[in-house]
C-alpha cells in the first residue's frame, strides 16, 4: 500500500481527484482518505504545513496503515538557475537547512545527531523528470541570508516546509520514500508569496499530469 503524506488540501486534492475513494476518516485531527488509484491501494493524509506536521503525517502512515511506501508532492519554491516556475521536478536527496548542530559535533548544518552526511537519498521512480536537491526549513519568506545557505551551502536547488522531515521519518522506519515539487515561486522574482498565489494553480496541473505514472512506477 502506498501513502501519501500532504501538507495542503489544495495538494492532496490533485490526487484526491484522481483516487476511488472508499472512506474518509479524521485521525489526530488530520483528513485521512482510503482507497484506491486504478488497482493502487492508497491512503492520503493531509497532514498540514511544516516539518513536524508532516513527520507526523508520514508516521501515521507507517504505523496505522502499514504503508511499505510513502509519496510526497506538493508546490515549493525554486532556489537555483536549474529550476523553472511551474516545472515538475524529482527530489533526489533532502536537507534540513534549519537544522545545525555544527557547533557540537562539528558536521555539515543540517546532518541529524543520527547520521554522518546532511543529505537523505530518495527512491527515484522510472518516470522521465528531471532531478533536483531539495532543501527543508520551518520558514516561507524571501531571507536573502536564507537563500545563500540554500543555494551555496546546501547546494539544493528547491526548498519547501516538510520533505526532509518526511525522507527522515521514513529512512528510520525502513520505508523508501519518493518526493515530487512543482515550483510555484522562484527567489529574485518578486514576492514569493505573490508569486505562490499566482502560479500555484498551474504548477499544481503540471504536477497532477505526472501522478498516474509516478504511482504506478511505485
Amino acid at each position: 500500500m502506498i501513502g501519501a503524506v500532504i501538507a495542503m488540501t489544495s495538494e492532496a486534492n490533485i490526487l484526491k481527484d484522481l483516487m476511488t475513494v472508499r472512506e474518509e476518516r479524521t485521525i489526530c485531527n488530520k483528513l485521512v482518505y482510503i482507497g484506491s488509484l486504478d488497482e493502487t491501494e492508497i491512503v492520503l493524509i493531509v497532514c498540514g504545513v511544516g516539518k513536524v506536521n508532516a513527520a507526523i503525517g508520514a508516521q501515521m502512515l507507517i504505523d496505522l496503515f502499514h504503508a511499505d511506501k510513502i509519496i510526497n508532492f506538493g508546490v515549493a519554491g525554486g532556489i537555483s538557475e536549474t529550476t523553472e516556475t511551474t516545472k515538475v521536478y524529482l527530489i533526489s536527496h533532502a536537507v534540513e537547512y534549519d537544522f545545525d548542530l555544527s557547533e557540537l559535533n562539528h558536521t555539515k548544518i543540517g546532518t541529524p545527531d543520527e547520521l554522518t552526511d546532511n543529505r537523505l537519498p530518495l527512491f527515484l521512480p522510472s518516470v522521465d523528470l528531471p532531478r533536483r536537491v531539495l532543501a527543508t526549513g520551518d520558514r516561507f519568506n524571501d531571507s536573502p541570508a536564507d537563500h545563500d545557505l540554500i543555494e551555496h551551502y546546501m547546494k539544493a536547488d528547491i526548498r519547501d516546509m516538510e520533505g526532509a522531515a518526511i525522507a527522515r521519518t521514513c529512512m528510520h522506519a525502513g520505508v523508501p520514500v519518493t518526493e515530487v515539487k512543482a515550483i510555484s515561486d522562484k527567489y529574485g522574482s518578486n514576492s514569493s508569496f505573490e508569486q505562490y498565489r499566482a502560479n500555484m494553480n498551474t504548477a499544481l496541473s503540471h504536477l497532477k499530469g505526472y501522478l498516474p505514472e509516478i504511482i504506478r512506477s511505485l
